[in-house]
């Protein structure tokens, strides 16, 4: 019989609804009787006593909200008698340990990947066209065009031969008449189309910050090789993004071709080159092969996007001791979207290896918080409609169970929007809680895989990694199969554990990896790419240090 009730940790004063409860329903719940005085919806909650205005809301063992008018025990809890409220960071406090998890099925266990010179390994061999401004964005897809028909030749869709059934009949022409072919000329390299928006205009940060990521992007052990486009006079020149390359790894041995149009003249003499030599190119890369990787090569960011009340306690803690399994065999996991670390800042400073990074998260933290209230909001609003809806009424309640996707391995390094990730273990990454902006800055920071849990569904993808979509609930799962990869709803209705449900993942995690499972975002062309206009703001390790005492101090006492 499936429970009606779960209380994450055993020190919270609320309780998740795991069905939906009527009024006056009485549950029997840890050795007492809760009768339920409102109609409540499955993914909300409830109060397990009462809690009078002011008093602190428990969840996952943190504060994540207070009350702002008596809640009466059995009462569900909701925007209108519930503010947001997090505990504020006073620096590390203790350093905590971890129970290294058994791994020892997995510690011999292979992806088939794709071997680079620099020792990383890519789970798809991918050549990249991409700009480095907006005005060669025509070009791009001009090229794309053409490659996508004459060399992939993409497999038409449904809506496709429909349009041209109902053309053929308007002509009287027979559909068996016009033959089509879905094969392609190379059958080991896919080739992928990059646009933005940057690279000129605006302040000449943003296009520093665009270097970084898309040298990230060439970097990335998922690509073979890229052709990029320049205007000639952009903010974003090519030196930058060269120097960009090179910091992030000067002995880079990859062919990376250069293209400048107003160097070259006509846009003819310019396309016709980069057709001529991409061509070329991509034939050379096709030649790679896929071969036997150790699990530690494996480097997954770690992603919710549209989550709902089940997210904190299926999805995101199946994400959480997936990533301690690969932290004890020596791979990366990577944890973003700061503003869904409000409330649990505390614990992931007392889980950083050294100090320096734990200092930088709160630095990177202040900042991003200070620029949310500037512009006239507040991490108190991150919580969207949709979250609201099922259950998520608070930014630290959504923080709280966004963080369980990051287990409980040590954090090894704390890295900004741009930088790329060495680090075997888990890492702390500076992104916006936007689902786009977070897939393409982690993909920028050498994530070979992304797992995105979500409750509500969302199609997003990405042109380089698999995006692998998890959903919290089975309904959802039944609802919208064509977006979702694997479901832990099973969880919810307790027909599986966490930890066995860890296992089904990780193993459907090396099926991706090896080519054999494509994702429902790549079947459904899903390539998103949405660069972080983030002004100026930089934090290095070193600087971080000497600005925390400067008004990081102020901020943690409130001085």
């Amino acid at each position: 019989m499936q429970k009606k009730l779960i209380k994450v940790n055993p020190t919270d004063n609320v309780a998740v609804a795991l069905v939906d409860l009527t009024h006056g329903e009485v549950i029997s719940f840890e050795g007492r009787d809760v009768v339920v005085l409102d109609d409540v919806k499955a993914k909300h909650k409830i109060a397990l006593e009462d809690l009078m205005p002011g008093d602190r809301i428990i969840m996952y063992g943190v504060l994540v909200g207070k009350a702002s008018a008596f809640i009466g025990k059995g009462r569900l809890l909701s925007t209108k008698n519930v503010k947001h409220e997090s505990d504020k960071v006073t620096g590390k406090t203790d350093t905590i340990g971890w129970d290294i998890p058994n791994a020892d099925k997995w510690k011999d266990r292979t992806f088939m990947g794709y071997h680079r010179a620099d020792g990383q390994v890519g789970t798809e061999n991918v050549w990249l066209f991409f700009p480095l401004v907006f005005c060669e964005n025509r070009n791009i897809e001009i090229l794309k065009d053409i490659f996508e028909k004459e060399l992939m030749r993409p497999k038409e869709t449904d809506y496709q031969r429909l349009l041209r059934s109902l053309v053929n009949k308007e002509n009287g022409v027979s559909d068996s008449d016009i033959k089509s072919s879905d094969d392609n000329l190379f059958k080991n390299i896919q080739v992928k189309f990059i646009t933005h928006q940057g690279g000129c205009g605006g302040i000449r940060q943003d296009s520093h910050s665009l270097a970084k990521l898309l040298a990230g992007y060439v970097n990335n052990p998922n690509v073979a090789g890229a052709t990029v486009l320049s205007l000639g006079c952009q903010n974003l020149q090519i030196q930058i993004f060269k120097d960009a390359l090179d910091e992030i790894n000067p002995n880079l041995d990859k062919p990376v071709l250069i293209y400048d149009q107003q160097q070259m003249g006509t846009i003819d003499a310019m396309l016709s080159s980069v057709v001529k030599d991409s061509f070329e190119a991509i034939k050379k890369a096709n030649e790679q092969q896929r071969h036997p990787a150790p699990l530690s090569k494996l480097k997954i960011g770690l992603e919710c996007g549209g989550s709902d009340g089940f997210s904190g306690i299926s999805a995101n803690p199946t994400l959480g001791v997936m990533s301690d399994l690969l932290a004890a065999i020596g791979g990366t996991t990577i944890l973003s979207e700061f503003p869904e670390l409000c409330g649990v800042e505390q614990e992931l400073v007392n889980r950083c290896v050294e100090e320096q990074d734990g200092i930088r998260f709160l630095q990177l933290m202040k900042w991003y918080e200070k620029t949310v209230v500037d512009a006239g909001s507040g991490f108190d609003m991150n919580p969207s409609p949709g979250n609201i809806k099922d259950g998520l009424i608070t930014d630290a309640m959504k923080s709280a169970g966004a963080a369980k996707k990051g287990g409980t391995s040590p954090i090894v390094g704390v890295s900004d929007y741009g930088e790329y990730i060495t680090k075997p273990g888990l890492n702390l990454l500076c992104t916006p809680g936007n689902d786009v902006e977070c897939t393409t800055a982690m993909v920028g920071s050498g994530a070979n895989m992304v797992l995105f849990t979500t409750g509500l569904g969302t199609p997003t993808g990405n042109p380089i990694a698999p995006v692998v979509k998890i959903s919290s609930n089975t309904q959802l799962a039944e609802k919208m199969p064509d977006i979702i990869d694997f479901n832990t709803g099973e969880i919810i209705t307790g027909e599986k554990t966490i930890d066995e449900m860890a296992d089904e993942l990780l193993e459907f995690i090396i099926n991706v990896a090896s080519g054999n499972i494509i994702t429902k975002a790549a079947i459904l062309n899903q390539n998103d790419f949405i660069p972080w206009k983030r002004g100026g703001f930089i934090i290095n390790k070193k600087a971080a240090i000497s600005r925390f005492f400067i008004y990081g101090f102020v901020w943690m006492t409130g001085v």
